[in-house]
């Protein structure tokens, strides 16, 4: 079975322009000694905004990884897919990240609800979790209730896993499972019985993605409670830690953390509790290494740095429509945007210092920040031009890359 590594890092790429930058910041890990294993991924709702095609991911991870010399793993991810639009990814990825959030809360069967009841009647009494201090009085209305939200789900994920190893064949590929985009945060025993649904229904998970307490917004910090975040995130680990072993579910299986990028606040306990528990974790950082294009951009000084205010002027008048299939994970006020006209006269550093990520610098907006992340599609309006900006530009903007995800992600998760 292809397995994923112990270390694995959800690297996008909206634009399909740094690779090579990505897959340095690798390379320097592993001469650190530490290794981490490059996933790139892009989404479905990715590539028809810019008009690319899953195939395209294949052959610029294929590229980057031969042009560095990359001997190690890398895999290539269908991201958020489900059984509409996993087709066509199957055949150039070999990572699916199943989502369930839209199966979550529809009705299985009474036979299989019942079924599955019945299936956990040696869990109807006092769990006890180990490393988890608390025990959990576990009913036939509890097991009811959770199958009542997260059974449907499971078997969709069911029905998407075979349909991709239909095409690939048994073992040819790696599955995660995600649940990240729901309202609310599942319990440590809800997350115990979806991993059993999942091992019931055949899927061999190695890496779930669980909704976290806090706010996991596009391209800045985490917010909400750290320590709360802790506690709950070493309990997830416990779980998985005790369901591998009850339900023979992969010995790799991890915890994902998406929309992972900046969430610099949670970095080091996340990094002491998998020390701690000697697991694995894996990271998702899509959508900064689009903001760290404009940023490079914005660094080069002239046309670049007019192009970069172009974008934010037609965020600012595109702002709702951007924003709306974003809602859950962005939250910007619009009273600390500055105007278009305030924006025009500003120097190269002021617009670096504005979007970069460093809560040391006063000038430094994560609401321009989070603007700016979701403005992705205005650059592919005018694709020919950006990617002329890119490549005449490149030196800068393939260092901003490589600076985030190493000196930023890596070394602060991974104490470097």
């Amino acid at each position: 079975m292809k397995k994923l590594n112990k270390y694995s890092f959800g690297i996008g790429d909206r634009f399909g322009h740094q690779g090579e930058a990505q897959l340095k910041a690798f390379v320097k890990a592993k001469e650190a000694g530490l290794d981490i294993t490059p996933v790139w991924n892009k989404s479905n709702r990715e590539h028809e905004i810019i008009g690319t095609q899953p195939g395209d991911v294949r052959v610029e991870a294929d590229s980057a990884t031969t042009a560095l010399g990359w001997s190690d793993n890398y895999q290539v991810d269908a991201d958020h897919i489900n059984l509409d639009t996993v087709d066509r990814f199957i055949e150039p990825s070999d990572f699916f990240t199943i989502d369930v959030a839209g199966y979550i809360g529809k009705p299985a069967s009474d036979d299989e609800v019942e079924t599955f009841i019945s299936s956990c009647a040696k869990y109807t009494r006092k769990v006890t979790i180990p490393g988890i201090s608390n025990s959990y009085e576990i009913t036939n209305d509890t097991i009811k209730a959770v199958a009542d939200q997260y059974l449907y789900a499971a078997k969709m994920a069911g029905e998407i896993f075979r349909t991709i190893e239909k095409v690939k064949g048994e073992g040819n590929f790696i599955t995660e499972v995600s649940m990240d985009e729901v309202p609310s945060p599942q319990t440590p025993i809800e997350l115990f019985f979806i991993l059993k649904m999942l091992a019931d229904a055949k899927v061999p998970v190695q890496t779930i993605a669980p909704k976290f307490s806090g706010r996991f917004n596009k391209g800045v910090n985490y917010v909400g409670s750290v320590e709360g975040f802790a506690v709950e995130f070493e309990q997830d680990v416990l779980v998985l830690s005790y369901a591998i072993k009850e339900f023979g579910l992969p010995e790799e299986l991890k915890l994902s953390v998406h929309s992972g990028s900046d969430k610099f606040a949670i970095y080091p306990h996340i990094g002491s509790i998998i020390k701690k528990h000697d697991t694995g974790i894996h990271v998702k950082t899509a959508g900064t290494t689009w903001l760290e294009e404009v940023i490079g951009l914005a660094k080069a000084d002239g046309e670049a740095l007019d192009f970069v205010k172009e974008i934010y002027e037609k965020a600012l008048i595109k702002q709702e429509e951007l924003c709306a299939p974003y809602a859950d994970v962005i939250d910007i006020k619009p009273e600390n945007l500055p105007s278009a006209e305030v924006v025009k006269a500003w120097s190269s550093q002021k617009m670096v210092d504005s979007l970069t990520h460093d809560n040391s610098c006063k000038d430094y907006n994560p609401d321009m920040r989070q603007l700016i992340h979701v403005g992705y599609k205005l650059a592919a309006m005018q694709i020919d031009r950006y990617f002329e900006l890119l490549e005449k530009y490149s030196e800068i903007v393939n260092d901003c890359v490589f600076v985030n995800i190493y000196e930023r992600h890596m070394k602060l998760l991974f104490e470097l």
